[in-house]
């Protein structure tokens, strides 16, 4: 279905940019003033034709940053040098104040600023150049009111940023109204998948390690044998902690009980905690906190918050790093962020986190990334994760003050 709608939105890009082509080769044989002569001004207008026709053609196969910014750049010149090359075709004027619409339908923000900076500074020297040099000899029909022609030119660019800006914000609600749904939906199929795994496998796994456990207490076991089995209960262990995380996910928390939490008291705790996990690679923890940050919450599941994230900067961080652990109070939220400049990730990689069996560790599940999600969206929280290769991740936690 994808592929169809693809399909169908190139064709219909491509039928009207061989209008647009058609209409500017149209400009250029049929009743122009310049046909014939072969001059500069032809040859120019014939060499730009051809370049913006190129560009549009190929964009599809090629959209990238810089081709997009070509096409806004000789957009630009071809409009000016219709209005400059045929002073009198008074309409070219309206072209002009229209060329920053072009960048909308590239839904990019700096292609737009840039095009309406750009197309600002030149209509003022456009204007100049009327008033100082031309005096009205070429274009009588804006010398005669320059100052409202001015100001209509104004107004049509506050319309046009006007349109770009409600455009741009619906899109981005759109963008984060999709997140949610996505995210949504890794819930539901995680708790779904949950249940089953609950029901079908860990029943075995307790029987298989009650029987694992009375053979490690088995005297006639020889030490090998017994390392073994304690071997094979650890690797149970770890499969039921999968469990739990799975069920910790699924399980419906319809009481949702909270209450005052101080965030200072729980990082301490955690840090405190973390200590000893962070001196195995010699890396240090340092928490500052400042002002009243009591929020309201569960303070077991908080506590599981800080610690999935806290343990991941100290995994993520090199050999002797320090992770940076901050709280404090912004107007009407408690702000934490966990600093760490070990590996970083990259913006797919971001993007990713939370999507079940998707972690960066080799053993690791990607559950407890999702139980982080989980828990700071229960209690009307927000995450926000910025990180870049090489120049480690910066985790902001920001809660409702209480």
């Amino acid at each position: 279905m994808k592929e169809i709608s693809i399909t169908f939105n190139k064709k219909i890009y491509y039928f009207v940019v061989w209008i647009i082509v058609a209409i500017m080769i149209a400009g250029l044989l049929i009743d122009n003033p310049r046909f014939g002569e072969f001059g500069v001004v032809y040859i120019s207008h014939s060499i730009l034709v051809f370049i913006l026709s190129v560009c549009l053609l190929l964009y599809p196969k090629n959209s990238t940053d810089i081709l997009r910014l070509i096409i806004i750049i000789v957009a630009s010149v071809y409009f000016y040098m219709l209005f400059l090359f045929y002073p009198e075709t008074w309409s070219t004027f309206i072209f002009l104040c229209f060329i920053p619409a072009l960048s909308i339908l590239f839904f990019d923000s700096k292609l737009f600023y840039f095009s309406l900076i750009l197309n600002g500074i030149s209509i003022t020297v456009i204007f100049g150049y009327i008033m100082l040099i031309d005096r009205g000899l070429q274009y009588p029909y804006i010398k005669e009111d320059l100052i409202g022609n001015f100001i209509n030119f104004i107004a049509s660019q506050i319309i046009i940023y006007f349109i770009f800006y409600l455009t741009n914000r619906r899109i981005k609600k759109q963008q984060i109204y999709y997140a949610q749904i996505q995210h949504s939906e890794r819930l539901k199929t995680t708790g779904q998948l949950a249940a089953a795994v609950a029901h079908e496998i860990r029943n075995p796994l307790t029987v298989v390690k009650g029987f694992l456990q009375l053979f490690e207490q088995d005297s006639s076991l020889s030490d090998d044998r017994k390392g073994h089995v304690t071997l094979m209960i650890d690797e149970l262990n770890t499969a039921e902690q999968v469990i739990s995380q799975f069920l910790s996910i699924a399980k419906p928390d319809k009481e949702n009980v909270t209450e005052n939490v101080d965030a200072k008291v729980v990082l301490q705790s955690v840090t405190d905690l973390l200590h000893s996990y962070g001196l195995l690679h010699d890396n240090r923890i340092e928490l500052n906190v400042t002002g009243d940050c009591t929020i309201s919450a569960n303070n077991i599941e908080f506590k599981q918050l800080l610690i999935n994230i806290i343990k991941n900067a100290i995994e993520a961080s090199n050999f002797g790093d320090v992770v940076f652990v901050t709280a404090g109070r912004e107007k009407d939220f408690v702000v934490i962020k966990i600093i760490d400049q070990g590996r970083g990730m990259s913006e797919a990689e971001v993007a990713s986190l939370g999507t079940p069996f998707y972690s960066l560790k080799s053993k690791g599940t990607g559950l407890g990334m999702m139980i982080c999600f989980n828990i700071v969206e229960k209690f009307k929280g927000t995450i926000d994760i910025q990180s870049s290769i090489d120049h480690g991740t910066t985790v902001t936690i920001r809660f409702p003050a209480s």
